[in-house]
């Protein structure tokens, strides 16, 4: 687009617009290192460790002389203006008690809610079923077993649950058997909340390959993993107060 027709498009948005433009404008110019400043450190650290051979983004951080370096999509360190050295941990503003590394990685790491592909997962639905809400859970999974005595005290959600055997043979047997089970749900809750294994059964499960497959695309390394309908990802077992605060934090 030209510097003219950027103008003219300027000139027709409305004032909050071309203000919320210009602050978004202002806030990615500000977070780029200069051009001396990212090429020396990508040429230093490149040079010296192999491992960063790729790197995706260099950007500045709220820290004066701090830099993040991000590398294989969502992996956070920070180093200096030459790259000199290097600091894999966690950045904290003390000021506004935030994680600022936590932040930037669980932004890295959201995904589109809506392309998830729900067929391939069987669905509960609480209450009026509103909120969304997508878990990846092994049926071996301890820390998976005990979200779902939390899961049971959320109402007016849809949860999504996909079938996602990391953690052998035998996860991979119970999850094509509750994945062929006549009731799916209650297959899954008889197992997971009463220690009632699922009957052996038979049926085209590829839908559990597929959600391995998936998983792998997205990384998921652990379970249980949840996604929420603003995209965020929370790995590991959180309590039904800490669901909650996430499904009001993605409206």
């Amino acid at each position: 687009m030209t510097f003219t027709k950027t103008l003219r498009a300027l000139a027709k948005m409305g004032k909050a617009a071309q203000m919320a433009l210009v602050a978004t404008s202002l806030t990615t110019l500000l977070a780029a290192p200069s051009f001396a400043q990212e090429a020396s450190i990508r040429k230093n650290l490149q040079e010296r460790l192999p491992t960063f051979s790729k790197i995706d983004e260099v950007s500045k951080t709220p820290m004066n002389g701090l830099f993040e370096i991000r590398v294989n999509g969502s992996e956070i360190f920070y180093t200096d203006a030459e790259g000199n050295f290097l600091i894999q941990g966690i950045l904290f503003d003390t000021k506004a008690k935030r994680n600022l590394t936590e932040e930037r990685v669980q932004k890295l790491s959201a995904i589109d809610f809506d392309a998830l592909p729900v067929k391939d997962a069987f669905t509960v639905v609480r209450g009026n079923g509103k909120r969304k809400l997508a878990v990846f859970s092994d049926p071996n999974c301890g820390f998976c077993k005990r979200i779902e005595r939390d899961l049971l005290k959320v109402d007016n959600v849809t949860v999504h649950m996909f079938l996602y055997p990391l953690l052998g043979a035998d996860s991979i047997e119970k999850s094509r058997n509750i994945w062929c089970a006549k009731d799916k749900a209650k297959a899954w809750n008889d197992w997971m909340l009463r220690d009632q294994p699922p009957p052996a059964a038979s049926c085209d499960s590829t839908a559990v390959t597929r959600n391995v497959e998936l998983g792998h695309k997205y990384k998921i390394t652990g379970t249980p993993t949840l996604f929420f309908a603003n995209g965020s990802r929370v790995p590991g077992a959180i309590n039904a107060q800490q669901i909650e605060k996430f499904l009001a934090d993605a409206k």
